[in-house]
C-alpha cells in the first residue's frame, strides 16, 4: 500500500523515495501544482501533471539557473545541494555549472559543441559497435556462476563502454569512472569529496594528454575547440562538459536497462509479446521509459517572472520542481495508465512521455540511450530464453530523484 505523502512534500521524504509512482501520484491527484520543499528545506512548487510539466520544461519563463532570473538575487538551490553533498569548495563549480545549468545563448552554445556527436545518423552508425559490445558481455555472462548480478555484469558495462569509447576514455580508466559516478549518485558526503577530486584530476590529465597526443574522439574535438576559440568553450567548461557527458552517458541508460529487465521478468505476458514480435522493441523502449524510467525528477527551474500555472501564481525567483514520474503516470494522458503495455504508442507526434525531458533541455543522448536499451534488452532475452529473477525482492538504492537498483540477481537458465 502506498504511504500517504506528507502534507508539505519533501524530496527527501523516505516514502516518496521508496514509492515515487504512488507517492507523487497522490500529489498529482491532489492538485497540478503543490507547495513543497527542496532537499535543503527551502520552498518549491511541485508540478505534477504532464501538461503542466511540459509547460515548465519548454516555457522560457522557467529557467535552469538562478542567475537567469532578472532584476533580483536568487539563491541557487543547486549550489546549496552541491555543498550539502560534500563536494570540495575549490572544485564544486565543475559539478554545479554544467550545460544543464545554463540558459539561452550559453546553453545553445554549449549544446552545439557536442550535439553533432549524438545525431540520429551518428548514433545509427554506432549500432554495430553497440551490438558487438552487447554480444561480448552476454558471452562473458554465460560463463559466470549463477546467480549473475545483471547490473554489475551487463547494465553498467554496456553504456559506460559505449560513452567512454565515444568520448575517449581509455579502457583501463573505466572502472574508476564507474566507481566515481556511483559515489556521486549515492550522495554520501564521505565518499563524494574524494570521488569528485579524483575525477577532476583525471579529466585534467586527459585534457593535457589530448593536447599533446590528439586522437579520433570527442575529447580531442572539444580540446581543439577550446584551444582554437576559448570564447566558445572555456577551460572550466571543457572539464565540466567531459564529466557531464561520461556520467550522464551511462548512469541513466544503465538503470533503464536494469529497471526494464525487472519489469519484463515480472510481467511475462509483455515479455512474450516482445519475443513473438521483435518489431515491437523500438516502441517498447518508450513505454518502458515511461513506466519505469530511472529519472523521477527533472532539474529544478526558477520562474523568471510571475507565472500563472495550475491555478496558482508562481512568483519571480521561486523554485519549481517538475515531477517526471507523476507526469508519466498521469491518467489524463494515458489509458490504463498503471499497466505496462509494450504495444502502447503515442496518440500524436513525439514520444508520448517525458522520461527524457522536453523542450530546450531535452536529453542530448536520448537517441543513444534508446538504441542501447533496445539492443541490450532484445539481445539479453533472446540469448537467454529462460532468464529469470533469482531474488523476489529487488534492492533499490534509496536516493531522491532516481529509481535505480543496487543489484539484480538473475538466473540465465
Amino acid at each position: 500500500m502506498t504511504a500517504t505523502p506528507p502534507a508539505v512534500p519533501d524530496i527527501m521524504d523516505p516514502g516518496l523515495i521508496a514509492d515515487p509512482v504512488g507517492g507523487y501520484g497522490q500529489l498529482r491527484e491532489q492538485a497540478p501544482v503543490v507547495r513543497g520543499r527542496t532537499p535543503d528545506g527551502g520552498p518549491a512548487w511541485f508540478v505534477t501533471r504532464q501538461a503542466d510539466v511540459r509547460t515548465v520544461l519548454s516555457d522560457p519563463r522557467f529557467v535552469n539557473s538562478a542567475r537567469s532570473v532578472p532584476g533580483t538575487s536568487v539563491d541557487s538551490v543547486r549550489d546549496k545541494l552541491i555543498e550539502m553533498a560534500g563536494f570540495p569548495a575549490d572544485i564544486a563549480h565543475y559539478f554545479s555549472d554544467s550545460i544543464l545549468d545554463h540558459d539561452g545563448e550559453d546553453h545553445s552554445r554549449l549544446r552545439k559543441l557536442v550535439s553533432r556527436a549524438f545525431t540520429v545518423r551518428r548514433v545509427g552508425a554506432l549500432r554495430p559497435r553497440v551490438e558487438e559490445i552487447t554480444a561480448g558481455l552476454l558471452d562473458r555472462m554465460a560463463g559466470l556462476a549463477e546467480p549473475v548480478d545483471l547490473i554489475a555484469e551487463f547494465a553498467y558495462p554496456l553504456p559506460i563502454t559505449v560513452i567512454c569509447e565515444l568520448v575517449g576514455v581509455a579502457e583501463e580508466d573505466r572502472p574508476a569512472w564507474h566507481r566515481w559516478s556511483s559515489a556521486l549518485m549515492r550522495m554520501q558526503p564521505d565518499a563524494v569529496g574524494p570521488a569528485a577530486r579524483e575525477m577532476v584530476g583525471h579529466v585534467l590529465e586527459q585534457i593535457a594528454r589530448r593536447r599533446a597526443e590528439p586522437a579520433d574522439d570527442l575529447l580531442t574535438a572539444l580540446v581543439q575547440v577550446q584551444e582554437g576559440d576559448g570564447d566558445r568553450l572555456s577551460a572550466d567548461e571543457l572539464v565540466t562538459m567531459i564529466i557531464t557527458l561520461v556520467i550522464a552517458g551511462h548512469e541513466t541508460t544503465a538503470h533503464l536497462i536494469g529497471n526494464a529487465t525487472l519489469a519484463l521478468l515480472t510481467r511475462p505476458d509483455q515479455l512474450a509479446l516482445l519475443r513473438a514480435d521483435p518489431g515491437l522493441w523500438t516502441g517498447a523502449i518508450h513505454e518502458l521509459m515511461r513506466w519505469c524510467g530511472p529519472v523521477q525528477l527533472a532539474r529544478m527551474r526558477y520562474a523568471a517572472e510571475d507565472v500563472e500555472l495550475g491555478g496558482v501564481t508562481i512568483r519571480r525567483g521561486e523554485v519549481v520542481q517538475p515531477v517526471l514520474v507523476s507526469a508519466n503516470h498521469d491518467p489524463r494522458e494515458y489509458a490504463d495508465v498503471e499497466r505496462l503495455d509494450v504495444t502502447r504508442r503515442p496518440a500524436g507526434r513525439g514520444e508520448g512521455h517525458v522520461g527524457f525531458g522536453h523542450g530546450f533541455h531535452y536529453c542530448l543522448g536520448a537517441a543513444l540511450a534508446r538504441q542501447e536499451g533496445e539492443v541490450a534488452l532484445r539481445a539479453l532475452v533472446e540469448r537467454f530464453p529462460r532468464l529469470a529473477l533469482a531474488d523476489a525482492e529487488p534492492e533499490w538504492v534509496p536516493v531522491p530523484g532516481m529509481r535505480r537498483l543496487a543489484r539484480l540477481p538473475v538466473r540465465l537458465g
